[in-house]
């Protein structure tokens, strides 16, 4: 029996799976699977077809090997020398790798198999590219359209499994700035779903949310009236930073109690009161 190949493979072409490593491919999801049982058979296909260049064939799979012998020249140094003898070759049979079926998709749409697709290779999703809706059904939707029209946070799209997945693209407004990314609108409604309940549930947030915004939008109104009367009061008020002066004129006012005088302003009505000596 030869001896296992590097790459996990021996030479009859079968894959040695680990017990405790199998449960872990029985986890993953139908397309996954698929698109590793396809990488595995190109790989065998094309071990396949490297043994075939490599080796060239003498009879039914066999491959000669010619046999040397050395031989002493005398000088001090060895000749090795091919022997021409037929009945000295040794045949090496070399089993060819087994060509095992590839496994193909079947479209959700079609129903028809395929190998890749645009859907399946980013989103995991069993589509081919004929039957891919770019306008409605298969729409690509931006990270802030996907937070704000389906309820969603970040933790919902990063963390909750399986992790949505996305695609980057260039920011239309400006290249400079960070790269998009972009969630498939499918996977993004089950997603809500997932985290509402149902429909109805969503809906219902939608509203509140809706309203909330009209009482901030409402309040936000007011502050500016309030400011924008406060800014014309204080623009009519005009402050007399002229210096008083008072008129208290020539009559005084005897005050028997007290035995002072007083005098009265003429213009605001302050009283001085004095002692004559």
């Amino acid at each position: 029996m030869d001896p296992p190949e590097p790459n996990g493979t021996d030479s009859s072409g079968s894959d040695p799976v680990d017990p405790q490593i199998k449960p872990r491919f029985e986890e993953l999801p139908p397309a996954v699977l698929a698109r590793i049982e396809r990488n595995r058979q190109r790989a065998l296909l094309l071990r396949q077809a490297r043994l075939a260049h490599t080796a060239p064939s003498v009879g039914d799979g066999a491959v000669t090997a010619k046999v040397s012998k050395t031989i002493d020249s005398g000088a001090g140094f060895f000749i090795e020398e091919e022997e021409d003898n037929s009945e000295q070759r040794t045949n090496i049979v070399q089993k060819p790798a087994p060509v095992m079926e590839p496994d193909y998709l079947v479209c959700e749409e079609c129903s028809k198999p395929f190998m890749d697709s645009y859907l399946s290779n980013s989103f995991d999703l069993s589509v081919c590219d004929k039957c891919r809706d770019n306008e409605e059904k298969h729409r690509l939707i931006s990270r802030t359209e996907a937070k704000q029209q389906f309820l969603l946070k970040d933790c919902d799209l990063d963390l909750r499994p399986p992790p949505l997945r996305f695609v980057l693209r260039k920011n239309p407004h400006n290249p400079r700035w960070g790269d998009m990314k972009l969630y498939l609108k499918t996977q993004v409604e089950k997603r809500s779903l997932e985290v509402w309940g149902s429909e109805e549930a969503l809906e219902e947030a939608r509203e509140n949310r809706e309203e909330n915004r009209e009482v901030q939008k409402q309040k936000r109104f007011n502050k500016k009236v309030k400011e924008l009367r406060r800014a014309v009061r204080s623009s009519v008020f005009r402050k007399d930073l002229i210096t008083h002066q008072h008129d208290y004129g020539s009559e005084e006012l005897l005050d028997a109690d007290e035995e002072l005088f007083r005098k009265v302003c003429k213009t605001c009505g302050h009283q001085l009161t004095f002692e004559k000596m």
